[in-house]
């Protein structure tokens, strides 16, 4: 059962590819707080965005639990799992994910599209959307460009923007900062980090680089949760 402080609760969580012998998880246990900086660590191939995914609904556990909010996940329908990462969940992809044919602001609000509670909670949907652009400090002539035309930096900031617009309650983030130089990931996560916490929103933030961790709440390695002991 779900403590109060607990967002998510993962329990006897296993998980094997197919045609695979050895599981990729084997989780006992693992919680997030309500608005806690979780960094997760860990090598290539230890499991990371296979995690992501079983908690976003695109993995499905051969076994064990995971509790959103008291939810049971493995519960739900396939259609009831896509309305759950649509209203409670933002996503920042490795590798962005942005649309390319569509402009800055049409991708920032996209989710809004798909859920009608994150739209409810964005409010103004378009000033919402500007107002985390203008955060993520994104000029305002970049704003009709289409996504391929902009820097990796700056789709960076817009999957970002995307991720929190109607403040999910959990945002993940998967090795957002790989493409980016030290000096450009710390402004990144600095950014990222103030609006989470305007937006009450839990992160759980995926990275194989010990050194972003200092900045987080609490700092948790794969290989060590994972009793499979998966790693490269």
């Amino acid at each position: 059962m779900n403590t109060n402080s607990d967002l998510l609760r993962i329990e006897e969580l296993r998980y094997t590819w197919p045609g695979e012998s050895r599981p990729v998880l084997d989780i006992g246990e693992f919680t997030i707080g309500r608005g806690e900086r979780l960094f997760l660590r860990g090598p290539s191939g230890s499991g990371k965005s296979t995690l992501l995914g079983a908690i976003a609904g695109l993995v499905r556990p051969d076994h064990g639990r995971i509790l959103f909010d008291r939810t049971d996940l493995g519960s739900l329908s396939n259609a009831a799992r896509d309305r759950f990462r649509a209203e409670q969940l933002g996503v920042i992809f490795q590798q962005f994910n942005l649309l390319p044919w569509l402009d800055v602001r049409a991708n920032v609000t996209l989710p809004c599209r798909f859920s009608r509670s994150r739209a409810r909670r964005a409010g103004n949907v378009a000033a919402a959307a500007d107002h985390l652009l203008d955060a993520m400090d994104l000029a305002p002539e970049l704003r009709a460009k289409r996504a391929d035309e902009l820097s990796v930096g700056q789709q960076q900031r817009v999957a970002a923007a995307r991720a929190l617009i109607g403040k999910p309650q959990l945002v993940l983030a998967d090795e957002p900062t790989s493409a980016l130089d030290s000096d450009r990931r710390q402004a990144f996560i600095e950014l990222l980090f103030s609006q989470v916490e305007a937006a009450g929103s839990a992160l759980l933030f995926v990275s194989h680089d010990p050194d972003l961790a200092r900045d987080f709440d609490r700092e948790v390695s794969l290989p060590t949760i994972n009793r499979a002991g998966v790693a490269a």
